[in-house]
């Protein structure tokens, strides 16, 4: 059980009853440079209880996964600026701003602007220069950008 898809019918029922969706995996490299990366989302993530689930992911991907080679195994959260992969990543950050690098019409193209729809085959972005359609399978890249708010200064 070397597949992705495989783990992931591990991994997803167990941090569901955690109350968190398991929002991306990844299966890099290969000999001891291998990574399996396990992306979780939910209310209250800390790092004490990344270390938890940690522990506990490692224990159950010992007992029911084939995975027959070494692999450093990496629970983390999507962070600030989230790569979008997945529809449901997309559907997730409607109303957040984006950066896309798509194709069309066989030109790559980059759009930075806000997501207005997303559907079960694309998503609509709004940029300066207008609307941009984009199906899921023209996707680069993309991700959301985390923009920092300047605090005011106190007593202003």
């Amino acid at each position: 059980m070397t597949q992705v898809t495989d783990i992931w019918d591990v991994v997803e029922p167990y941090l569901a009853a955690e109350r968190l969706e398991l929002d991306d995996l990844e299966l890099n490299g290969q000999g001891r440079g291998r990574t399996l990366r396990v992306i979780v989302d939910g209310d209250e993530i800390t790092i004490d209880r990344l270390a938890d689930l940690s522990r506990n992911l490692s224990r159950l991907l010992d007992n029911e996964s084939d995975l027959d080679e070494q692999y450093q195994l990496e629970v983390s959260s999507p962070g600030l600026e989230r790569k979008l992969k997945r529809p449901a990543h997309f559907q997730k950050s409607v109303g957040r701003e984006v950066v896309t690098k798509f194709t069309s019409e066989g030109v790559n193209k980059t759009v930075r602007g806000v997501i207005a729809d997303a559907g079960e085959a694309s998503f609509t972005v709004t940029a300066e220069d207008g609307a941009h359609d984009v199906g899921y399978d023209d996707v680069v890249t993309a991700k959301t950008v985390f923009k920092w708010e300047k605090a005011p200064k106190p007593g202003h």
